[in-house]
């Protein structure tokens, strides 16, 4: 499929993502001690699993066609429900909301660099300052206004795993718009991610399963974790994937990849939101430079 320009609609499928995953990643922080990370993303998928089971369930039938496809999904399943959301949370053990999403936004350096080496493509010019002005913004947003911040930055642990996340996203978004599968079958949204829901669970239940044999499981339940855990088993999860499946397939993949250099500055406005922190002037020309990043890379796309 050959990316189209970017249109009102494009934009919001591809914003909506960001903003649930910065959501996700304030809750998941706020949740290490109530909930394991493992186990915390496979109860999230199950949750999502039921949600989604009323419009989707004819796809647990044998003879579906998706099945004629199921090491593709198997894949899909492992790279984006597995390991991107069991890493996350991983990582939001040790690391920052703000550290997480920001490591996040180097998505489209690594989504450029992926495609080059192992899909075939090539980045225009457009895509490359696209990918420099963005991470200008992003950057601003982590040294605060103060360039000087950054030299005070240190990585933990979380920040490797969240780097890990990122990789397998980027090749999980690559393989969104390569596809061999009928076209058919991509045209119903809630059958295509079931098909990968349904081997995530597998993979992600597998994950748990290594942790609680690992003694490191641990879940202390109360109404506040379950209202948690429905808002991102709905939002983050299918939400999210839903509208990102939808928009990478429209923009490409490397244009696509720019918009998560929005996460932080959500994340920015989330805690201005709720924690009582006053936006400054350096949130407007960070938003500023990443959407000019956003434009640069579309221009190189459209170009082609």
């Amino acid at each position: 499929m050959q990316p189209s320009r970017l249109t009102p609609a494009t934009i919001l499928l591809l914003a909506t993502p960001p903003l649930l995953w910065a959501a996700n990643a304030v809750l998941g922080r706020l949740l290490k001690d109530v909930a394991s990370p493992l186990t915390l993303n496979f109860i999230r998928w199950v949750l999502a699993f039921v949600v989604l089971l009323p419009l989707a369930h004819g796809v647990l039938r044998r003879d579906h066609p998706m099945w004629r496809h199921w090491r593709r999904y198997s894949v899909l399943g492992l790279l984006g429900v597995g390991i991107y959301n069991a890493f996350q949370y991983l990582a939001l053990q040790t690391s920052t909301p703000l550290n997480v999403t920001l490591v996040t936004s180097s998505a489209p350096f690594w989504m450029l660099l992926i495609g080059t080496l192992f899909f075939g493509q090539r980045a225009t010019r457009f895509e490359i300052a696209g990918a420099v002005v963005s991470m200008l913004g992003v950057l601003l947003v982590l040294s605060q206004g103060d360039w000087r911040h950054l030299a005070a930055l240190r990585l933990v642990p979380g920040d490797l795993y969240i780097l890990l996340a990122v990789l397998a996203w980027s090749v999980y978004s690559w393989m969104l718009v390569g596809t061999t599968e009928p076209a058919g079958l991509r045209q119903d949204w809630s059958a295509f991610l079931m098909a990968q829901m349904v081997f995530g669970l597998g993979w992600s239940g597998l994950f748990a399963a290594g942790e609680w044999a690992a003694g490191a499981t641990y879940v202390h339940w109360s109404w506040w974790l379950a209202a948690a855990l429905v808002f991102i088993a709905v939002g983050p999860a299918l939400l999210a994937f839903r509208c990102w499946a939808a928009g990478a397939q429209r923009a490409g993949p490397k244009t696509a990849a720019f918009f998560l250099n929005l996460t932080p500055l959500f994340a920015a406005l989330l805690s201005a939101a709720f924690l009582g922190e006053v936006p400054h002037g350096y949130h407007g020309a960070a938003f500023a430079l990443i959407v000019g990043g956003i434009v640069l890379s579309s221009r190189g796309t459209s170009a082609r």
